[in-house]
C-alpha cells in the first residue's frame, strides 16, 4: 500500500494567496473558484458542500489553519485547494485563533478511506510548527506549492 502524499491531491494551479476573505462563505466562493480552474469543479456546489460541512462544526483545527472539506458529486479522485490568508478570519476555531492556513479537500461521494487518508495526511502535516511558519514566510504560490510537497515525512517501520 502507498503513502499517500500532497503530491497526488494538489496541482501547482490549486495553490492561492488571499489578501482577506470577509467571512468563512467568502473564502469558500475563493476556493471553489480556484477548485473550479484547477480541477474543473463546479463552484455553486463546491460552495453548498463547503457550508454543510462547516454546519455540522467547524474545521479550524487550531493554530490558524483549517481543514475544510466535502464530497462532491462528479469527482473521480481526492483533490485539495490550498490558501494562505494575509489577513486572518476568525474560523471559530477549536482555540479561537484566526485562520490563515486553510487546505481544503474534495472527495467523490463514494471515496472511502482515500478522503480520510488525505485528510489524516493534511493534517498531520500542517500541526507541525515550523511548517507552517515556513508556509507563512511565503506569499509566492510556485514556492508554497514546493514547500507543501517536497517535505514529506517519511513513516519510519
Amino acid at each position: 500500500m502507498t503513502e499517500m502524499q500532497i503530491s497526488k491531491i494538489l496541482k501547482p494551479d490549486a495553490v492561492r494567496v488571499i489578501g482577506a476573505a470577509s467571512s468563512k462563505k467568502r473564502l469558500f466562493q475563493e476556493i471553489a473558484e480556484v477548485g473550479h480552474l484547477a480541477y474543473g469543479l463546479n463552484p455553486q456546489p463546491t460552495v453548498e458542500a463547503l457550508l454543510d460541512r462547516e454546519s455540522l462544526g467547524p474545521t479550524g483545527v487550531g493554530h490558524g489553519v483549517a481543514l475544510p472539506h466535502a464530497r462532491l458529486d462528479g469527482l473521480s479522485e481526492v483533490c485539495g485547494v490550498f490558501v494562505t490568508l494575509e489577513k486572518p478570519l476568525d474560523f471559530a476555531a477549536v482555540d479561537r485563533q484566526p485562520v490563515d492556513i486553510a487546505f481544503a479537500l474534495f472527495a467523490p461521494e463514494d471515496a472511502g478511506v482515500e478522503h480520510l487518508k488525505a485528510l489524516a495526511l493534511v493534517s498531520r502535516t500542517l500541526r507541525e510548527q515550523n511548517f507552517c511558519t515556513k508556509l507563512r514566510a511565503n506569499n509566492d504560490p510556485a514556492t508554497l506549492f514546493t514547500i507543501l510537497t517536497e517535505n514529506q515525512p517519511v513513516q519510519a517501520a
